[in-house]
């Protein structure tokens, strides 16, 4: 393990409120710097007395188990300098300082709904939560969730149900642990077709406060979040506020007036949410946003690159070499990835990162995997 990621990992492992650890990084340029600079700057920077103790004797079971969990195939750490940390995230209020994410990592910048509710949401609630979480990832959207017990689940296990369907489980414990327990296999099926996330270290157990910070984490990773069933109080219409809180959309699906768990939902769209009955409004609801997205995204690439890439241009005759192999081997005919890598002999990284620009910016559609112009 490389002395960078054990430096990062102790100023984790250190605990306690995250802006005065994302200051150490932005002021030292890296956490072994950050930990070189001693017990005065760190208490300038705002860490207290029990947290400086643990930056001074790092080490233990925790560290030693975050390690071996990095080690695995799949496992990656994206801290707060990391170029791959999610642009969206860096937006909201109390951005984490890392991430444990199992699965594909790209996700975390592809755009995506939230789709939250109940853990005891009616048939009704269920079916809506499944119907729209379906229909989000036909769209090819991530269907973003916290694997929870009732609209969670379904939300999630509609997204798996298509073959190309990709969802996110923001977790509350670590990534390594299902919650609650009779969730294991369903956390497997999400690894392998999307990914899990937590800010919170490998092995770390279910505690009530850990909840309401997960549902930062998942209202801002969101472009929006869909409420489909919600009593007045509920994780939900926290998860809904931290939203509206960071600029995301929120989208309410309204129920019976005799219904206790549509109360939450009338609640919110009587304090501004959005009214929501077919999921095709959810996508148009989001389309400003995703423009920004795909501006971040275009800025991630040219930095990886070391050269910028152009504003994407209905014209053939695209500036960019790359672009231009791309936009020439697609038609109007939707056309599958295995033919385009074939078409352009460019890798399937590659044409995932530059479809996602073109499709955010509108050049292409996407439907069951195959891409084609968008007339």
């Amino acid at each position: 393990m490389e002395d960078e990621t054990c430096a990062l990992l102790t100023l984790i492992l250190a605990g306690g409120a995250t802006a005065p650890r994302r200051l150490l990084l932005d002021t030292h340029g890296s956490a072994q710097a950050a930990l070189a600079a001693g017990p005065a700057a760190w208490r300038a920077a705002g860490l207290d007395d029990k947290r400086c103790a643990r930056l001074h004797c790092p080490g233990g079971a925790a560290l030693d188990r975050c390690t071996a969990w990095l080690t695995a195939p799949g496992h990656h750490l994206l801290h707060w300098q990391h170029p791959d940390y999610p642009a969206l995230l860096r937006q909201i209020g109390s951005p984490p300082l890392a991430l444990f994410v199992e699965g594909d990592a790209d996700l975390l910048w592809h755009p995506g709904v939230a789709v939250v509710g109940s853990r005891s949401p009616t048939a009704g609630g269920r079916d809506n939560a499944r119907a729209f979480a379906h229909a989000l990832a036909a769209a090819e959207l991530v269907v973003f969730s916290g694997m929870a017990a009732g609209v969670d689940a379904a939300a999630h296990e509609a997204a798996l149900a298509l073959p190309q369907g990709r969802t996110v489980a923001v977790v509350g414990t670590g990534p390594d642990l299902a919650y609650p327990a009779a969730h294991a296999r369903l956390r497997e099926r999400i690894v392998n077709q999307g990914a899990v996330v937590s800010e919170f270290p490998p092995g770390t157990q279910a505690r009530a406060a850990h909840f309401p910070s997960r549902n930062r984490l998942l209202a801002g990773l969101s472009l929006g979040t869909v409420v489909i069933e919600a009593a007045e109080r509920s994780g939900a219409l926290i998860t809904a506020r931290q939203a509206a809180e960071a600029g995301r959309e929120v989208f309410a699906v309204p129920g019976s007036i005799h219904n206790p768990m549509a109360r939450g939902c009338h609640r919110l769209i009587r304090d501004g949410a959005t009214l929501v009955e077919r999921p095709q409004e959810i996508v148009e609801g989001i389309g400003g946003l995703a423009g920004e997205l795909a501006q971040a995204l275009r800025q991630r690439l040219a930095e990886g690159s070391g050269s910028p890439h152009p504003e994407v241009s209905a014209d053939p005759a695209l500036p960019d070499p790359d672009y231009q192999r791309l936009w020439k081997a697609l038609g109007h005919d939707p056309t599958g990835m295995d033919a385009l890598v074939a078409r352009t002999r460019l890798t399937t990284a590659e044409l995932s990162s530059m479809l996602l620009v073109m499709e955010l910016d509108g050049r292409v559609a996407v439907e069951h995997g195959r891409y084609s112009r968008r007339s």
